[in-house]
C-alpha cells in the first residue's frame, strides 16, 4: 500500500489485464531511468481481473450476436488483433515462468445441448469457413470424454485461443514486473487533478506523475470521463468446493477444460485441476444484469444462485452432493456501438477502458495500445476507433436492457 508522497514518470491506475499489459509494454518502450507506478484499489486479482472464466479467445466473440459472429472484414481484423494480444500474454507467461496450469494455449470448445444449440454451432462453423478459420466438430461421445458429462450433444473446437487461471496469471504477471515497476495494492485513487504534473491522492499518500494511463474499465466514469456512454453489466459465477478423489473418478473427463455455450447467453463451465493445493473444482457462470450503479444487488445474487445450482445439477447429476463454496459477481463494460473507451483524454492522460465483454484479450490489447500511443504518438493496434455512442436515458435504459437480457436467457433454454 502507498503510505507516502512519491513522484513518478508514469502512473497506471488499475492493475487488471489492461493495466498489467500497459505496464509491461511501457517497460519495453521507455528508458530505464523513467519510473512506472501501478496503483490498484484492491489486492491484485481480487477484482474483475481475477473473476472471469479465464478464456483468451481469438475468434469472433460478439455477445450481442446470435452466434458470436459479425461482419467478415471486421472479424478478420479482430482475430489478428486478438492473436497479437494472446501472443503478448503468452510471452509474459513464458518470461515470468508461469506453469501450464496458469496459462495454456489450449484453444476453446463451444458446446451445445439442444437442437437449437446445434443450429448455432452450424451457423458459426459456416462463418468460420467463410473467413478461412479451421475447426473440429465434436459429437456427444467426444464431448463426454472431455467433460465427463452426457449433457452436451455436440461441440466445436478451435485451436487459436488460450485458457488461464486468471487470478494466478495476474498475480504472477505483477510479480514478474516488480523488478521494473512499483505496484501499490489497496491504494484507491480518491481524487485526481490533471495538469503538469498530474496529482493523484490516495488514502495514505499522493503521486505526482508526468504521464497517466487509466486502465479502470467501467470505473473510467468514476474519474469523470465518458459520461452516459458506458453499460455496466454483471455476470455471476459459482465455484464448487474441492472435489474428492472418489468424486473425480465419478466425474471423469480431462483434468482441465472449459466449455463456452453455443448460445451467447448460455452457461460457461470450467474445470480446473489442483493448482497450488487449491483442489480440483468446477465453475458455473451464467446470468447477466445491467447495474449502472456499478454494484450488484442481493436479488441478483439470489437469482444467480438458483440458476447456477440448476445448471450444475443438469450437467453433473453424478455430483449431487457437491456444494458450492464460492459465489460472486464480476463487472464487465460495454458500449452500444461496441467501441472501447480508448485514446488520449487530456494532455498526457490516456484511457484503456471498456473492453466490450472480452476483457482478458481486449484488455491486454488496449493496455498495449495505450502504452504505444502514449510513448510513440500512434499505435497500429486500435485503428478506426470511434467514441462510444450515447446511451438512452434512464429508466428506459435499465428497464429495456434487463428485459432484453432476460428474454435472451429464456430463449437460450437448456443451454443455460
Amino acid at each position: 500500500m502507498l503510505t507516502s508522497d512519491i513522484e513518478a514518470s508514469w502512473v497506471i491506475v488499475g492493475a487488471g489485464w489492461a493495466g498489467m499489459a500497459a505496464a509491461r509494454r511501457l517497460s519495453q518502450l521507455i528508458p530505464n531511468d523513467e519510473t512506472i507506478v501501478v496503483v490498484d484499489a484492491t489486492r491484485l486479482a481480487e477484482g474483475p481481473a481475477g473473476r472471469n472464466s479465464g478464456f483468451l479467445i481469438d475468434l469472433p466473440h460478439d455477445l450481442n450476436s446470435e452466434t458470436y459472429a459479425g461482419n467478415n472484414a471486421n472479424d478478420l481484423m479482430q482475430i489478428k488483433m486478438n492473436r497479437h494480444a494472446i501472443d503478448f500474454a503468452e510471452s509474459a507467461a513464458i518470461e515470468y515462468g508461469m506453469p501450464k496450469s496458469v496459462f495454456s494455449r489450449s484453444g476453446k470448445i463451444t458446446g451445445a445441448s439442444t437442437n437449437q444449440g446445434i443450429k448455432h454451432i452450424s451457423s458459426y462453423s459456416k462463418h468460420l469457413n467463410e473467413i478461412g478459420e479451421s475447426f473440429v466438430l465434436k459429437d456427444a461421445a467426444e464431448m463426454q470424454q472431455i467433460t465427463g458429462s452426457s449433457f452436451y450433444i455436440a461441440g466445436l473446437e478451435t485451436s487459436g485461443g488460450a485458457m488461464v487461471q486468471p487470478a494466478a496469471f495476474i498475480r504472477a504477471f505483477g510479480k514478474g514486473l516488480r523488478n521494473r515497476i512499483k505496484i501499490f495494492e489497496n491504494t484507491p485513487v480518491l481524487e485526481m487533478k490533471t495538469g503538469s504534473p498530474h496529482i493523484l491522492k490516495t488514502p495514505k499518500g499522493s503521486i505526482k506523475a508526468k504521464h497517466l494511463i487509466l486502465a479502470t474499465n467501467g470505473h473510467i466514469q468514476s474519474f469523470g470521463f465518458f459520461p452516459k456512454q458506458l453499460l455496466h453489466v454483471f455476470t455471476f459465477a459459482s465455484m464448487t468446493r474441492a472435489l474428492s478423489p472418489t468424486e473425480l473418478i465419478s466425474l471423469g473427463g480431462r483434468p482441465d477444460w472449459g466449455i463456452l455455450p453455443a448460445d451467447p447467453m448460455g452457461t460457461t463451465v470450467r474445470k480446473i485441476s489442483n493448482y497450488s493445493g487449491s483442489g480440483d473444482r468446477l465453475i458455473i457462470r451464467n446470468l447477466a444484469t445491467l447495474n449502472q450503479s456499478l454494484e450488484a444487488t442481493t436479488a441478483d445474487m439470489r437469482r444467480a444462485k438458483s440458476m447456477q445450482d440448476q445448471s450444475f445439477s443438469d450437467r453433473f447429476p453424478m455430483l449431487k452432493d457437491v456444494e458450492m463454496e464460492y459465489r460472486w459477481g464480476g463487472r464487465l463494460c460495454l458500449s452500444l456501438n461496441a467501441m472501447p473507451a480508448f485514446g488520449e483524454l487530456d494532455k498526457n492522460v490516456w484511457s484503456a477502458c471498456c473492453q466490450n465483454g472480452l476483457g482478458t484479450v481486449k484488455g491486454t490489447l488496449s493496455g498495449m495500445a495505450a502504452a504505444e500511443l502514449a510513448v510513440l504518438g500512434h499505435t497500429d493496434l486500435m485503428d478506426n476507433i470511434q467514441l462510444p455512442s450515447t446511451l438512452p436515458p434512464e429508466p428506459f435504459l435499465s428497464i429495456g436492457a434487463n428485459m432484453t437480457m432476460r428474454w435472451k436467457q429464456w430463449r437460450a433454454g437448456k443451454e443455460l
